[in-house]
C-alpha cells in the first residue's frame, strides 16, 4: 500500500486525494496544511516542521509560495514528489530543475489523462492544419484565482510555433487577427470543474478538440496514479508524457 504525505491536505483537491485513496491501494499517513481547521482520518499539520510519519511520495495541491519549503522537506528526507499546482515562474521552475537531480519530480498543470490525449491530438492537429487559425477556450469555477488556466498554457504550448503570438482575450484590440496569432480565452463561473476546448478555424470547416471534466475526483485519480509512477523513477523531471509511455509500454 502505498503512503501518502499531502500537502495541501484540506484544499479542495486534497480532500478530493484523501477520498480516492482506497480505490488505488494508497494511503495518507499525514497532511500538510497552513490553514487546515478541520478534522481528518489522519494527522494533520500546519507545517513540514511537524511531520513524523514516513512516506513513500508526496503529492502536493498548494500554490506555488509553499514551494520552498516543500522542495527543502521532499529533499531532505529523499521523497519522490508530485506537483499538481500551477502558476510557476521562471524561478520556480529552476528550483524544480534543481531539486530533481536529487529526487524524482512528477509535474503536470493537469492530471487527466484524457486532457494528455486532447494536448496530443492538439499538436497533430496543428501540424496537419497549419493554415489553420487556432483558438483556446477554457471555462473554470468561479473560485479560481489563475487566468488562463495552467492547462490553457499547456494547450498553447502544443500548438504553437516559433511565429505564434499567444493573445489573451481581443477586448482591447481593434485589427484584424493576425496569421500568427493564437487566442487563449477564459471563462469564470458557478462550479465549473474545467472545461478546455482547441478549436481550429480553416477556409469553410472547422476542427474542435474539446475535454470535459465532469468533476474534480479525475484529478485526484490523476495524482495517485502519479504518485504510483513516480515513487519507482529515478532522480529527474517527469510529466504525463512520462506517465503515458509506461502504461503502453
Amino acid at each position: 500500500m502505498l503512503k501518502i504525505l499531502l500537502s495541501g491536505a484540506c484544499g479542495r483537491m486534497g480532500r478530493q486525494v484523501a477520498a480516492c485513496t482506497e480505490e488505488a491501494n494508497a494511503v495518507i499517513v499525514a497532511g500538510v496544511d497552513v490553514q487546515c481547521q478541520q478534522s481528518a482520518n489522519f494527522p494533520l499539520y500546519p507545517s513540514f516542521d511537524w511531520v513524523k510519519e514516513d512516506a513513500q511520495v508526496i503529492i502536493d495541491f498548494t500554490r506555488p509560495e509553499g514551494l520552498p519549503a516543500l522542495l527543502a522537506y521532499a529533499r531532505a528526507h529523499h521523497l519522490p514528489l508530485v506537483l499538481a499546482a500551477t502558476g510557476y515562474q521562471a524561478q520556480e521552475l529552476a528550483m524544480i530543475r534543481e531539486a530533481a537531480k536529487e529526487i524524482p519530480i512528477f509535474r503536470s498543470a493537469n492530471l487527466s489523462l484524457g486532457v494528455y490525449v486532447l494536448k496530443a491530438l492538439s499538436a497533430k492537429a496543428a501540424r496537419l492544419l497549419p493554415e489553420f487559425d487556432i483558438e483556446i477556450v477554457e471555462k473554470h469555477h468561479n473560485q479560481k484565482a489563475d487566468a488562463p488556466s495552467g492547462t490553457a498554457l499547456m494547450l498553447y504550448d502544443a500548438v504553437k510555433n516559433e511565429a505564434s503570438q499567444p493573445i489573451h482575450g481581443r477586448h482591447t484590440r481593434t485589427q484584424k487577427r493576425e496569421k500568427q496569432e493564437i487566442g487563449i480565452h477564459a471563462v469564470r463561473g458557478g462550479t465549473v470543474p474545467g472545461e478546455h476546448e482547441v478549436g481550429f478555424y480553416g477556409p469553410s470547416e472547422s476542427l474542435l478538440l474539446a475535454h470535459s471534466a465532469q468533476d474534480r475526483s479525475i484529478f485526484a485519480r490523476g495524482a495517485l496514479r502519479a504518485a504510483d509512477f513516480i515513487v519507482w523513477q529515478q532522480p529527474g523531471e517527469y510529466d504525463m508524457e512520462s506517465l503515458a509511455a509506461s502504461m503502453i509500454s
